[in-house]
C-alpha cells in the first residue's frame, strides 16, 4: 500500500502516561475473612486503612468505638410537608451545620414515622453519613425541637466520661481519614453505623478524659450562648417595629405603575417591586427614619474575580457556604496574590460580609458578621464586603440585624437578586439598602447582642478546632508507641 505524503512530519509514538501515575498495592487474601470483604482498591489505599492498621498493630491501649458509645442511625424519613403554621420544623444534614439554622420545611408530626429518634438533645454527637462524610458537630440549643435528618449519624457515650474524648476523637484527621477510608459509593458517599463502631480509639486516661469533657462542653455552651443572643437581638427589633404578617401577595401577580418603580434601578424584576416587599418598607418606615448604607458610613465592594491557583503550602479559602457554618472545613488552600482589591481578598473583624450569588432559597443574600476566625485568610470574590469608614454612625451589630432579619431584613436582601439560573446581588443595589434608625439606646442594645453573638460564635470555632488538634497529638503519639496518657 502507498503511504501518501504528509504536510507534517509524524508524531512520536506516547512511550508514557504524561498525566499521573497509577497508585497500586498487594494485599493479602486473609484480609477477606477478617472482616473486610469489599472490593474497592480506594478503601485499601487510602491513608486512612494504613492508620487503622497501625492502631491495630498496637497490643494494648486501644478499644472499638462501639465498646464506648452507641451509634445508631433512624429509619429513612417519610414524612408529610405541610405549611409552617401546621408543621414540625425539619433540618436537612448540611442546614445542621449552619450558624443560624433556618427550616425550609415543616412536616406532620403525627404522620411521621418514628418522630422521636428524629429530635435530639443539646450536646448529642452527630456524623454526617451520606456526601461529604465524617464531619461531626454538637447538636446545642438551636437544634432542640427540631426533627432532624436521618443523614446524621448519632453518637450516644455509654458514660458521661467518655462523652468529651469521643467527640474530639472523631473531629482529629486521623479518625477523619479513617472514615473517608470506609466510606462506600461512586458518585454520593455513603458510611454505615457499621463503619463508625469499627474506628479504633485510643483509651485515654481518665484525668486527660476530664479535661476533653471540659473543654468539649465549653463549645457547646458558648455555640448556645451565641444562638440565644442572635434570637435576641432579633426579639428586641421584632418588639420596637411588631411582627409583620406578609401574605403571599407577590405570587398572585401585582400591577404597578413605571413611575413608583424603585428609583435608579433599571431592572424590571417582580420581587424588589412587589407588594410584599413594599409592605416591609412601609412597615418600617412608621418607627424609624430610613437610611442608605453608604449615608450609615460603610463602604459596599466586590473584589474582581480572581484564579484560584491551588498550592498546597499556600493561604486559605473561605468560599461563601463556609462563611455561615459552624466550624467549617476549610480544606483549599491557593497561591496568594493581589485577588482585586485594596485588602488583597482579605478581610477583618467587624465587617459585615453578603452573599451575592447562589439560590434564593440558599445562601444568596446571607449577611454575616466577620470575626478573627477569618483574618489572614482569602475570602472569595462571590462575596460582599460591607466595611464601616470614618463616617460611621451606627453599630454595625445593629446593621447585622437590620439587614438579616428573618422576617424583616433577609428577605429583602433576597429581593435584591437577579437572574434566573444563578441569581446574583449587585453592590449599587447593596449601597442603596436602607436600615432603619430607632432610638439609639436600643439600637446599642441589639448591637451588644448581634456583637457578642459573633465573637462567641468565633470562640466556639476556635476552641473546636483546638480540640481537633489536641487530639491529633495523642493519637500521633500512640501510634508510635508513647503510652504516657493511655490507660492501659
Amino acid at each position: 500500500m502507498a503511504v501518501r505524503a504528509r504536510l507534517t512530519a509524524p508524531q512520536p509514538a506516547q512511550q508514557e502516561w504524561p498525566w499521573h501515575e497509577a497508585k497500586v498495592g498487594s494485599l493479602p487474601v486473609s484480609l477477606m475473612f477478617s472482616g473486610d470483604r469489599r472490593m474497592e482498591a480506594e478503601s485499601y489505599l487510602a491513608s486512612g486503612y494504613g492508620i487503622r492498621l497501625s492502631f491495630e498493630a498496637q497490643p494494648a491501649g486501644w478499644t472499638r468505638l462501639e465498646e464506648l458509645a452507641r451509634v445508631w442511625q433512624p429509619n429513612r424519613l417519610k414524612g408529610i410537608q405541610v405549611g409552617a403554621n401546621h408543621g414540625t420544623p425539619f433540618l436537612g444534614a448540611t442546614q445542621v451545620f449552619d450558624l443560624r439554622p433556618v427550616p425550609r420545611k415543616y412536616l406532620a408530626l403525627e404522620r411521621t414515622d418514628d418522630a422521636n429518634n428524629r429530635f435530639t438533645t443539646s450536646g448529642s454527637i452527630l456524623v454526617t453519613c451520606s456526601g461529604s462524610v465524617g464531619r461531626t458537630t454538637l447538636a446545642h440549643t438551636a437544634h432542640e425541637n427540631v426533627l432532624i435528618s436521618h443523614d446524621l449519624l448519632r453518637v450516644d457515650a455509654r458514660t458521661s466520661e467518655w462523652w468529651g474524648w469521643i467527640y474530639a476523637f472523631l473531629h482529629a484527621p486521623q479518625a477523619r481519614a479513617m472514615m473517608s477510608a470506609a466510606q462506600y459509593g461512586h458518585i454520593i458517599k455513603h458510611l454505615e453505623t457499621s463503619h463508625i463502631n469499627a474506628l479504633p480509639i485510643p483509651l485515654l486516661k481518665e484525668e486527660h478524659r476530664s479535661q476533653f469533657n471540659i473543654s468539649v462542653r465549653r463549645v457547646l455552651d458558648t455555640r448556645s450562648k451565641a444562638y440565644e443572643l442572635s434570637v435576641a437581638a432579633e426579639a428586641i427589633y421584632t418588639e420596637v417595629f411588631g411582627e409583620l404578617e406578609i401574605e403571599s401577595l407577590d405570587e398572585i401577580g401585582f400591577s404597578k405603575s413605571v413611575l413608583s418603580l424603585s428609583k435608579g434601578r433599571r431592572r424590571l424584576d417582580a420581587t424588589v417591586n412587589g407588594p410584599s416587599h413594599q409592605k416591609v418598607i412601609e412597615h418600617l418606615s412608621t418607627q424609624g427614619k430610613l437610611q442608605s448604607l453608604v449615608e450609615a458610613g460603610f463602604d459596599i465592594w466586590l473584589p474582581n474575580r480572581f484564579k484560584r491557583v491551588a498550592a498546597i503550602e499556600g493561604i486559605e479559602l473561605i468560599g461563601s457556604s463556609n462563611l455561615f457554618e459552624v466550624n467549617p472545613d476549610l480544606n483549599k488552600r491557593i497561591q496568594d496574590g493581589d485577588f482585586g482589591d485594596d485588602h488583597k481578598g482579605r478581610v477583618q473583624a467587624g465587617w459585615m460580609l453578603l452573599s451575592r450569588s447562589g439560590q434564593v432559597y440558599g445562601l444568596n443574600g446571607s449577611i454575616t458578621i466577620a470575626t478573627a476566625a477569618h483574618e489572614n485568610k482569602i475570602v472569595s470574590d462571590h462575596v460582599i464586603r460591607i466595611a464601616p469608614n470614618e463616617n460611621l454612625n451606627v453599630r454595625t451589630g445593629y446593621a447585622f440585624v437590620a439587614l438579616s432579619h428573618p422576617e424583616l431584613g433577609r428577605p429583602r436582601m433576597k429581593s435584591l437578586a437577579y437572574g434566573s439560573s444563578i441569581p446574583e446581588i449587585e453592590v449599587a443595589d447593596v449601597q442603596a439598602m436602607q436600615i432603619p434608625r430607632i432610638d439609639r439606646r436600643l439600637e446599642n442594645k441589639i448591637a451588644d447582642h448581634a456583637e457578642e453573638s459573633s465573637r462567641l460564635q468565633a470562640e466556639a470555632d476556635i476552641l473546636e478546632r483546638q480540640l481537633a488538634k489536641d487530639a491529633e497529638a495523642i493519637i500521633d503519639k500512640f501510634l508510635v508507641g508513647h503510652l504516657d496518657m493511655i490507660d492501659h
